[in-house]
């Protein structure tokens, strides 16, 4: 555990992800490290502390900006070591070629650290993975028919569902002749695993992804648990529930960010990408996972009172477990909304675009 805290934090905050066997598209919690970049998934309103998901920088090629998704400009690509590809959505233009330019910075150091290195040591197992395609692996894993099973399984008194272990892995890849034996069955795991498509799931498979440092280690191993990172289950894309007018919309864009937003009705936080527009000025936001490019909601900025709210207790109206940095609009026709920024600088700095607005 204590690797973990002393790890270099170079930039974070919300991304748009889009699923590798799912293609559909989830905001998560974005760390870069000099090595990584991490992600995380928002459980309501806090950042669940466990990692979804990592890709590791090491010979990483990006694209910026990405424009092959219609709909979503905003994107750039990350392609790691073996050829699989990250589609990667930010809120605005500067946002998107800040987070490539300072993850290519990192994608640079690597290659200049490593060319020193090359010529002491080879890296083990690279040659046997060189022509495999993972994603391809992935979908044979994922099939109904031939693919992996998962089940529960109880591990010290935890159940755990829709995983496998380790040597079930070993023994699927040797069977499906993915793998000519169990040591390269264990190779193609790790790289698997490293590339975030397989996850760590109880005590004994994590403690050993801990104790190897930087390097994936899978176990072929009965007690060592894993599942899939990516969940299958596809949600209906949410439809705007007011008709807006075009006049609303044809403001000038003054802000535009990703701020968690609490629901009217079931006092659920969602992601959503916040549109502060002037003259008219209106506050529209998204579903950045939806292909809609229609908001979801919005509402006009005059007569509206914004205000910060104490980071110290829950307030009265807001429901769940409060990360901080939040703070209040209330309309004209006193609609209230609860709003969480990512930082304090973030929440002051929409405080203070908003009052322009007022």
């Amino acid at each position: 555990m204590d690797s973990d805290k002393k790890v270099t934090i170079l930039r974070e905050g919300f991304l748009v992800k889009r699923g590798h066997v799912v293609h559909n598209w989830k905001a998560r919690w974005f760390v870069l490290t000099p090595e990584k970049l991490l992600y995380y998934k928002y459980d309501g309103s806090r950042r669940d502390s466990c990692q979804r998901g990592k890709i590791l920088l090491k010979d990483c090629v990006i694209t910026c900006p990405f424009l092959e998704f219609e709909n979503r400009p905003l994107v750039f690509k990350l392609q790691t070591k073996h050829g699989v590809n990250h589609f990667l959505e930010a809120c605005s233009r500067e946002q998107r070629d800040e987070w490539a330019a300072e993850i290519t910075v990192q994608v640079n150091k690597l290659q200049t650290n490593e060319g020193v290195k090359a010529t002491k040591q080879q890296e083990p197992g690279g040659s046997q993975l060189h022509n495999i395609n993972l994603s391809k692996v992935l979908d044979s894993m994922y099939d109904v028919h031939s693919g992996i099973k998962m089940s529960n399984h109880v591990e010290q008194g935890s159940t755990y569902s829709n995983c496998f272990s380790g040597s079930a892995v070993v023994d699927w890849l040797v069977f499906m002749q993915l793998a000519l034996t169990r040591v390269e069955a264990v190779t193609l795991a790790s790289a698997l695993l490293e590339e975030g498509f397989l996850r760590t799931v109880g005590l004994k498979s994590v403690a050993a992804l801990r104790t190897a440092g930087l390097s994936e280690q899978f176990m072929d191993d009965s007690t060592a648990l894993y599942s899939f990172s990516d969940s299958l289950k596809k949600r209906g894309s949410v439809k705007a529930e007011t008709s807006l007018s075009a006049v609303e919309l044809s403001g000038t864009v003054m802000k535009r960010g990703f701020l968690l937003k609490q629901g009217h009705r079931r006092k659920n936080w969602k992601v959503r990408l916040f549109v502060l527009r002037s003259e008219p000025a209106f506050l529209h936001y998204y579903d950045p996972t939806s292909d809609d490019i229609s908001p979801v909601g919005g509402f006009s900025l005059r007569g509206c009172l914004v205000s910060s709210l104490d980071d110290n207790g829950v307030p009265s109206g807001v429901k769940g477990n409060i990360q901080g940095n939040l703070f209040k609009i209330i309309t004209q026709s006193d609609t209230h909304y609860f709003i969480q920024a990512p930082s304090h600088q973030d929440k002051m700095d929409w405080i203070d675009a908003i009052r322009e607005q007022t």
